[in-house]
């Protein structure tokens, strides 16, 4: 068995390893050779953590696992970061134990590349303006991702808290790109891209402040209650997601549904996009959707690149079990 620790997983595995992994994976989903286990998520009734199971396999690359972990909100106060999760890869072909990979830089590295595929694939070609809605930690890991999709000249960014966004400009001068904080409607009004991400429970962007065109990159809505978006703006979009089960219980697009404003047919995986087998984006108007829930797909997909790349610099300590 291979041990692939945290330290390990942030010296190896870059944006373009994790963007790779995760379309390759997106793209697998859409063609039925690879699919997630029912996700397990539940408060444990101690230090208020919450704490879960996301598990899958993919038969076209035989990785097989779980990441196991959660949230325990009182970890910052001790230094430490307050999303934990260690995943697990097993043989395909016999069970066994194959890896144990530090969980917590991949977590934020492929939420990251999640919302860069869709860029990708669905924003406009010509899109200059990239607007963030967050700024914790995940969202210097996603400005990143986003900043090499597009030929962005700014970036306008919004947060609840005015106070961090300063470390967000710092990750936009570092890339070379201007950056100014800006309110809620005016974001909407320039940004030619949307990524959130936030822990909220209400709508952030509203609807008339969105302008045509637009691609959105919902990253934030993980849980049952969490909201970024106007359903109204929701209902407006050409929408895709990385999973539909997940997406109408408890991605962003749970809110439109059950305010029957979008029919489940009307979503889309965006691996049909990455496979050809849907057009994606079909004109420079169009307001187009991507709802990032996560998938424990993705975790492996990255753990097992990290894995890869850890045995090819002998740097993945291997023990006997």
């Amino acid at each position: 068995m291979f041990i692939v620790s945290e330290d390990t997983c942030k010296k190896l595995v870059g944006r373009a390893d994790a963007f790779k992994a995760v379309e390759a994976v997106f793209a697998a989903m859409a063609k039925g050779d690879a699919y997630n286990f029912p996700v397990i998520r539940e408060a444990i009734g101690h230090a208020d953590a919450l704490y879960g199971f996301k598990s899958g396999f993919d038969r076209s690359g035989l990785v097989l696992g779980l990441k196991s972990g959660g949230y325990w909100p009182g970890n910052a106060a001790k230094g430490l970061t307050n999303h934990q999760s260690t995943v697990f890869l097993f043989d395909a072909d016999t069970g066994q134990l194959k890896a144990l990979v530090g969980g917590n830089y991949l977590t934020a590295v492929r939420t990251a590349a999640a919302s860069a595929v869709s860029i990708a694939h669905l924003a406009r070609r010509d899109a200059k303006v990239l607007g963030m809605v967050g700024a914790g930690h995940q969202a210097a890991f996603q400005l990143r991702a986003a900043a090499e999709q597009r030929s962005f000249e700014k970036v306008v960014a919004w947060n609840f808290h005015p106070e961090m966004l300063p470390g967000l400009a710092g990750v936009a001068e570092e890339i070379g790109l201007p950056f100014e904080a800006v309110e809620r409607e005016r974001l909407g009004a320039e940004a030619d891209v949307i990524v959130s991400i936030t822990s909220a429970h209400e709508p952030l962007m509203m609807r008339e402040w969105v302008k045509p065109g637009t691609h959105i990159a919902c990253m934030g809505t993980d849980t049952k209650g969490k909201q970024e978006l106007d359903p109204a703006l929701v209902a407006a979009a050409t929408l895709f997601t990385d999973e539909i089960a997940q997406s109408v219980t408890i991605g962003e697009l749970q809110h439109a549904i059950a305010a029957c404003l979008v029919r489940e047919e009307a979503i889309t995986p965006i691996g049909a996009v990455i496979n050809g087998t849907h057009p994606g984006r079909t004109s420079d108007d169009e307001i187009t959707l991507f709802d990032g829930t996560g998938v424990g797909l993705q975790d492996l997909a990255v753990a097992s690149a990290a894995v890869e790349l850890a045995q090819q610099s002998g740097e993945a300590t291997e023990i006997a079990i």
